[in-house]
């Protein structure tokens, strides 16, 4: 595809945007699935319906990258997408999914926001892709007490299921710092085109879904005009197509940068909880959003620390 750099750069920017967009109205979507069907087949529909939408694309488009095959031929490759398919489909997906039968959306959209501290620290210790430096490990450090003043420990007397689904939410956010950085280590270097690679993610999650089917969707379900679009928005869409967009950005941008997505996703998803289902806050939790916030803009170079205090800078990551 032939563009010029500022369009390109201009696309990329878009296609974040959307992703923002689309991943921050998912847990109202979630929420609102979970009226008539299970957690299981919340995440069991997204990922079996987004693999359908991503496939129906590779199959019209056939992507190739100087004239290779459309799917990659090596085993190991294969290896690592089922890898990435269970880190960053199968698991954070039961877990969101099973989280919101306890927390609001909007809380597990702040949740979702923790997703960069998450892939800083994996990107740079586990995978060693990334380095940071003492602004971020700073940034690292606050993110931390952000999630602490959320989950708000002091309120529990006993473990509630309110106290696990922010754990799940938390475990979630973890699940897909670690497949940012297993991408970026072992995928994204390789010659496969974005809309490959996103059918190759979702398509692996999907297939585990449909072998577990007997375990996770086997119950009676209530469906509504609502349950019914939330789920087609949540697999056709946010599942399919944005996942086109994310690898596209994940290799313009690198994985810290793009798990930055989160920035958007959490002012979306608390907008759409409070305006739609009239969910509220307990004080600690934009407080702890506040921490979470800075937090990331720190781990990412956004808020650096200078002589004389902080000062904001506009870098946005390495190329892959």
């Amino acid at each position: 595809m032939s563009a010029t750099p500022g369009t390109g750069k201009a696309l990329v920017t878009l296609q974040f945007l959307g992703m923002g967009l689309t991943w921050g109205a998912s847990f109202l979507f979630i929420k609102i699935a979970l009226d008539g069907v299970s957690f299981g087949q919340v995440a069991w529909s997204r990922l079996v319906l987004g693999g359908l939408t991503l496939g129906v694309v590779v199959l019209v488009v056939r992507p190739r990258v100087n004239g290779g095959p459309v799917l990659p031929r090596e085993p190991i490759v294969w290896l690592h997408f089922l890898v990435i398919a269970i880190t960053g489909c199968v698991i954070p997906y039961l877990l969101f999914a099973w989280a919101e039968q306890y927390v609001s959306s909007s809380l597990a959209s702040i949740y979702n926001a923790v997703t960069p501290i998450m892939t800083a620290v994996l990107a740079t210790f586990a995978f060693r892709v990334e380095k940071l430096g003492r602004g971020q490990i700073l940034g690292v450090f606050v993110g931390v007490v952000g999630v602490v003043v959320i989950i708000a420990p002091w309120q529990y007397a006993t473990v509630t299921g309110d106290f696990w689904g922010q754990i799940a939410c938390l475990a979630a956010s973890a699940s897909y710092g670690f497949t940012f950085g297993y991408t970026r280590k072992f995928l994204s270097g390789r010659p496969i085109a974005g809309s490959t690679f996103a059918f190759l993610n979702i398509g692996v999650a999907g297939a585990i879904m449909l072998l577990l089917t007997p375990v996770i969707a086997g119950q009676p379900v209530t469906l509504s005009l609502p349950i019914v679009f939330g789920l087609l928005a949540l697999g056709c869409l946010g599942t399919g197509v944005v996942y086109i967009w994310n690898i596209n950005v994940l290799r313009a941008w690198g994985p810290t940068s793009v798990s930055t997505v989160t920035y958007i996703t959490p002012i979306v998803g608390v907008v759409l909880g409070v305006l739609v289902l009239s969910e509220t806050f307990s004080w600690h939790e934009p407080v702890g959003a506040a921490f979470v916030l800075v937090g990331i803009l720190l781990a990412q170079k956004r808020l650096t620390l200078g002589r004389f205090g902080a000062r904001t800078t506009d870098a946005v990551g390495e190329r892959l």
